[in-house]
């Protein structure tokens, strides 16, 4: 379970031969592909004696008969946090790799030293946030940094000083009273009816009417998906009706714009996903997921939960400073974070965490462009609507200009928060997308940068649709839970070669984007 936030940063053809068809969810044991991939794991002579068990999670089959099978790992019944991996078998089932951060078979104790319960008392006193409660402890096998071994993962549970809820995992070694990593599953934003909204105009909506006439903001043609209000708390929720075929009027002072808003978000994630990816919705099983309104009082955020599998907006500050947080980009941005963790599974912390965000600013930027609604002019800033004498969340063309994100990879940079490493992958992006001219309009980065970058290389952009198929199929085939910057440049590059071939352009494009973010 995963939840995810936009932290606020205030500042004054071969691609339709590779269609790539998911099967459903978590595939059966028993299907040919994933038994055909569990044979190739079994054949590693590094893997045939171990005591490992792999769990298929997830499989995609590309129109040519290519596999990819997504494996969850466990060692001696115990979940392997960092051991999970894609197989990869041609249409003869000959394996053609494997995307494994953790490679070779497992040998460590699985007796702790350390309690269950006492690990539980350590991790509730390093939690961060208000009354934290410990909601469990499982024993498992870290292996994301250095050498496996074995740990406590302790999930606390309690609320941010804004209001946003906090289920924090802490790793705690069980060999001893020591932190050796932690991240919050929630995941937040630092931000045929008609609605009328407030960030993009008239829109069409699907509604159910009952037999009294009534509307209720529910959309049977995206899975069912619904809106529905906090009504300013952080508990009950109530469904959005209205007595008329409008919801909203376009104004703060009607609480139905808001969920206007957040329903149009929503059928725009829906249909982008659904027309560039083939993607049934966020977690490709054809349910809708559910948007809240109305959060909290004065809540200037966002939040994709996977936990209620569901998008959380706060109303910002009655219009003072902030409007409510339902603008479009920030809606795919939510939303991508669950396609995220239905996908790579990255992990929110460190580098993996700067990709996890960067993916959400990627295609929340992606959905933007894709609705192309003049009432919102599709760019490359994250969050500007929400401002209300003018602001921007992050950059994409340099992120650092909003004072704390990177522009370049450097050594240091997974210490950054997940919210300002974000922005390597951001940069790149733009580059691979638009290219620049002598560092104009985005600079690229020299050898000695670090968060800002001073060079004034050119490249030349493939445009928005190349970029953004790379990094899903990315995304989807080859990233892993622990991907950092320099595996996600080998991701991309592969995912490039499926695509356009291994000469090509894009595939160059691809490399010289990296090279310019300082990632080769």
């Amino acid at each position: 379970m995963k939840s995810s936030s936009l932290r606020l940063v205030a500042a004054a053809a071969i691609a339709a031969c590779l269609g790539q068809a998911a099967v459903a969810a978590q595939p059966a044991a028993d299907h040919a592909a994933v038994q055909r991939a569990l044979a190739h794991l079994g054949g590693a002579p590094s893997l045939a004696a171990s005591q490992d068990e792999f769990l298929a999670r997830d499989l995609i089959v590309d129109a040519d008969g290519t596999e990819h099978v997504r494996f969850d790992r466990k060692f001696r019944g115990l979940r392997v946090i960092g051991g999970d991996l894609v197989v990869h078998s041609d249409a003869q089932g000959a394996l053609r790799g494997m995307s494994q951060p953790l490679a070779g078979a497992l040998h460590l104790d699985t007796t702790p030293t350390l309690a269950g319960n006492a690990a539980g008392e350590f991790a509730k006193g390093r939690f961060e946030h208000k009354n934290g409660a410990v909601a469990s402890k499982q024993l498992v096998v870290f292996a994301r940094n250095g050498k496996p071994q074995l740990a406590w993962e302790v999930l606390v549970t309690g609320n941010r000083a804004d209001a946003t809820p906090s289920r924090t995992h802490l790793i705690v070694s069980a060999h001893g009273k020591q932190l050796l990593d932690q991240w919050d599953e929630i995941e937040t934003a630092d931000a045929t009816v008609t609605g009328k909204t407030l960030f993009s105009g008239s829109v069409p909506l699907h509604a159910d009417k009952n037999a009294r006439g009534v509307y209720t903001l529910t959309d049977a043609t995206r899975g069912g998906h619904s809106t529905v209000s906090m009504g300013n708390g952080k508990r009950k929720e109530t469904a959005v009706k209205s007595s008329t075929a409008t919801f909203g009027d376009g104004t703060l002072a009607n609480a139905a714009t808001a969920a206007a808003d957040a329903a149009y978000g929503q059928n725009v994630t829906w249909d982008y996903y659904k027309a560039t990816f083939g993607r049934n919705g966020i977690a490709d099983d054809g349910n809708g997921a559910r948007s809240r309104v109305h959060y909290a009082k004065n809540y200037v955020n966002a939040f994709w939960s996977d936990d209620c599998f569901c998008m959380t907006y706060g109303d910002g500050d009655g219009g003072r400073s902030y409007y409510p947080l339902t603008a479009l980009d920030v809606a795919g941005h939510e939303m991508t974070h669950g396609v995220t963790s239905r996908t790579a599974g990255l992990i929110y912390s460190g580098e993996s965490g700067g990709l996890n965000e960067g993916t959400s600013d990627i295609f929340g930027t992606m959905v933007e462009f894709f609705a192309n609604n003049p009432n919102d002019t599709p760019d490359y800033t994250i969050g500007e609507e929400i401002f209300v004498k003018g602001g921007v969340i992050r950059y994409m063309d340099k992120p650092s200009k909003d004072g704390a994100s990177a522009d370049c990879w450097y050594s240091g940079v997974g210490t950054l928060d997940v919210h300002y490493s974000s922005g390597v992958a951001n940069h790149f992006f733009y580059l691979l997308a638009e290219g620049t001219t002598a560092g104009s309009p985005s600079p690229t980065c020299r050898s000695t940068d670090t968060r800002v970058a001073s060079g004034t290389g050119s490249l030349t952009g493939i445009g928005r649709d190349k970029a953004a198929k790379i990094w899903y199929r990315a995304l989807t085939v080859y990233m892993t839970s622990s991907t950092d910057y320099a595996a996600a440049r080998l991701a991309s590059i592969s995912a490039a070669t499926d695509l356009y071939g291994a000469s090509s352009a894009e595939v160059s494009a691809v490399k010289a984007a990296w090279a310019a973010v300082n990632r080769s």
